[in-house]
């Protein structure tokens, strides 16, 4: 689709990434955002996230790492938080009350909110455990 019908691809995409209906000027943003970039950088890139697989590199992952989950996501659905989960050593998921793929954009502060709960509850047991 996106090869035959750019804008049409960039306007579909948008909302399913969004994915927060009653907020039309979000899924507007993206689909703005994605008219801006070059058709063939982002085919590339759509290339690069949807077709490569990295399950067996986060088992190798040594950092704590914390996972935001949101709670209707179309493109990462709460199985893939939990799997990452499962196999990401030293991880914390959060499932988010907030829907779509880009919490950043649609829920900003639930997403610094939780953000900062879990540098500060890191930066708590570093100092308590030196």
């Amino acid at each position: 689709m996106m090869e035959m019908n750019y804008i049409g691809w960039a306007n579909y995409l948008s909302q399913v990434i969004m994915k927060n209906p009653d907020r039309p000027e979000l899924s507007q943003q993206l689909e703005d955002n994605f008219c801006s970039t070059d058709p063939v950088v982002a085919r590339q890139f759509a290339i690069a996230a949807f077709f490569s697989d990295h399950r067996d590199d986060v088992r190798k992952v040594t950092v704590p790492s914390l996972i935001l989950q949101c709670s209707d996501d179309s493109i990462a659905p709460i199985e893939v938080g939990e799997y990452m989960h499962h196999h990401l050593p030293n991880s914390t998921l959060n499932i988010m009350d907030s829907t779509g793929h880009c919490p950043h954009m649609s829920h900003p502060e639930e997403t610094v909110r939780l953000i900062s709960n879990y540098l500060t509850a890191a930066y708590q047991n570093t100092v308590t455990n030196g």
